[in-house]
């Protein structure tokens, strides 16, 4: 019989989840004829409506998965904490439940723990971003190594750590604590933002970001993130003085 060179036994799938289920189902479908088999997968779920939360239990029962419920709706920082919680595995991949992978990423994900394995001081390794980051140290097959440099100007600097599709090392709370919970989802990746620079955190990023990884916001199940104007808007002057404000405050953050 051929081994699943897709079995990953040290690493557990963290799914997050508020009121998406047709969208949890589209990534759970895709890990399945990707034939992704994990140590176990664990949706963590921020107290979703009834009609969610019923589909929940049938799709545990169709895909095996773990079901962390919540009493109440406490925002993705706790939603995050509370299924972290239920992982012990070395490796945790995370996935928003509007994410779906391509074909091409499980090879890229056995490179990834292939490279973590290889050097401990790896905190974690980022498979999509919305931009590239902006100082990269070329590594192996397709991946680099996030330099920070806290005198670069350019802002998208600080961005070492993002939730998006990520790996990262069961070590990672324990080192740089938990999601700051009780705030706005953005505020809160901030805060993680800043514990991941402050204490050396280490981490891999997938040169070409935009191929492992598809976001889909289609109408039937639009994201529940609801962000300021302020920060949508896309218009030359918002967007110079959104970026200079980012930077300003990014280094009042950084030095005080």
């Amino acid at each position: 019989m051929k081994k699943n060179q897709n079995k990953f036994s040290d690493t557990s799938l963290l799914i997050t989840h508020y009121n998406r289920s047709q969208s949890l189902e589209r990534l759970l479908e895709k890990i399945k004829l990707l034939e992704l088999e994990f140590s176990e997968i664990v949706v963590s779920d921020d107290c979703s409506n009834e009609i969610h939360l019923n589909h929940l239990e049938t799709l545990s029962k169709a895909y095996h998965f773990k079901l962390v419920k919540a009493e109440k709706n406490s925002g993705l920082a706790n939603n995050l904490n509370k299924g972290q919680k239920a992982i012990t595995t070395p490796y945790t991949l995370y996935i928003q439940e509007d994410f779906v992978p391509t074909e091409k990423f499980p090879e890229k994900l056995s490179v990834a723990l292939r490279l973590m394995n290889e050097d401990p001081e790896l905190d974690i390794t980022r498979f999509y971003a919305y931009f590239n980051y902006p100082n990269l140290k070329p590594r192996s097959e397709g991946f680099s190594e996030m330099i920070f440099n806290k005198f670069t100007t350019d802002y998208k600097k600080f961005y070492s750590y993002s939730d998006h599709p990520h790996l990262r090392r069961h070590t990672f709370r324990e080192k740089f604590g938990p999601y700051i919970e009780g705030i706005k989802s953005d505020r809160a990746e901030y805060r993680m933002m800043f514990s991941f620079l402050r204490k050396n955190g280490k981490g891999l990023f997938y040169n070409n970001f935009n191929e492992l990884f598809e976001q889909i916001n289609d109408s039937a199940e639009p994201s529940t993130i609801k962000r300021n104007f302020l920060r949508e808007n896309n218009s030359g002057f918002m967007t110079i003085t959104r970026n200079l404000y980012r930077l300003i405050r990014f280094n009042y953050d950084y030095f005080k």
